[in-house]
């Protein structure tokens, strides 16, 4: 964790020295910021500009940072630069996707170990040979914080791509059609989204691998924990869940393996942090 720190006025955002904490908490939606926050305690608003809201907020007397990144690469690369200028080491991000595994319903919860590199933003960075991974401290304090509260979860690679309408897919009259406007679907896409399955993806997304990338190349720490809100059409359910209450779980659980990271920074001897300290 020793990327370079430029601390001045950042050019997007806004955000200042001082105005961000090495603990940070990032989600998509800018209406989530508030409710990440309000499970910490002494939670003030930072910042709000375009897709990007900032809160502040302490957890186990640690100060925390919670920001939205919008949808997708671009404006996610834009932030976690920005916040990672201002001082910014360990990133867990709490977000949605679809479900792409058997076996996952609406309302479970995916932890990412890695990402399938289907985006552009990350190939901006870097080779598209370069693994987009999560970092192991924070999959374990994750993992951690997801059995202390006795949440179901699976936990391995994740589908993160740029189009939301190109890249997912529908059932209609028994076959599989894209979701994109008038059915509009090129020939290598057709098999795309089964492919990811057969390579072992849990879920489909939109900003881990750019996430993972970055703060690999940057030497920061990040994992995900994101909520099914939906699966893939070949793995119909008829599972009703209340959407506002599995984000909840999702925030409770991120929250707990966050503190779970504090604990394991408080004891680590040395670089790394080992079960035997």
């Amino acid at each position: 964790m020793d990327g370079a720190v430029d601390m001045q006025k950042q050019l997007i955002t806004g955000l200042e020295p001082g105005e961000v904490s090495k603990y940070v908490f990032l989600c998509g939606e800018p209406e989530r910021v508030p409710k990440i926050a309000a499970m910490l305690s002494g939670h003030t608003k930072i910042r709000q500009v375009r897709e990007y809201t900032v809160y502040g907020g302490i957890l186990d007397g640690t100060e925390m940072t919670v920001a939205s990144t919008g949808i997708g690469g671009p404006s996610t690369a834009i932030l976690v630069e920005e916040l990672a200028n201002l001082g910014a080491q360990t990133f867990v991000r709490i977000g949605t996707s679809g479900g792409i595994a058997d076996g996952l319903e609406k309302g479970d919860l995916v932890i990412s170990t890695g990402a399938i590199r289907a985006d552009g933003t990350s190939r901006s960075y870097a080779w598209a040979t370069y693994p987009a991974l999560a970092n192991h401290e924070v999959v374990l304090a994750l993992i951690g914080g997801a059995q202390k509260l006795d949440a179901k979860f699976d936990v391995g690679i994740c589908f993160s791509v740029d189009g939301l309408y190109s890249e997912n897919k529908v059932m209609k009259n028994g076959q599989l059609r894209p979701m994109s406007q008038s059915g509009y679907m090129p020939s290598f896409m057709v098999d795309r989204l089964s492919d990811a399955k057969k390579m072992g993806a849990k879920n489909i997304e939109m900003e881990n691998g750019t996430i993972f990338t970055l703060c690999s190349l940057m030497g920061l720490r990040a994992g995900a924990i994101c909520t099914i809100s939906d699966v893939v059409p070949w793995h119909p359910t008829e599972k009703i869940v209340d959407f506002e209450q599995s984000m909840t779980d999702c925030i409770r659980v991120g929250i707990e393996g966050m503190r779970l990271l504090l604990s394991m920074d408080a004891k680590r001897k040395g670089r790394y942090w080992s079960p035997k300290v």
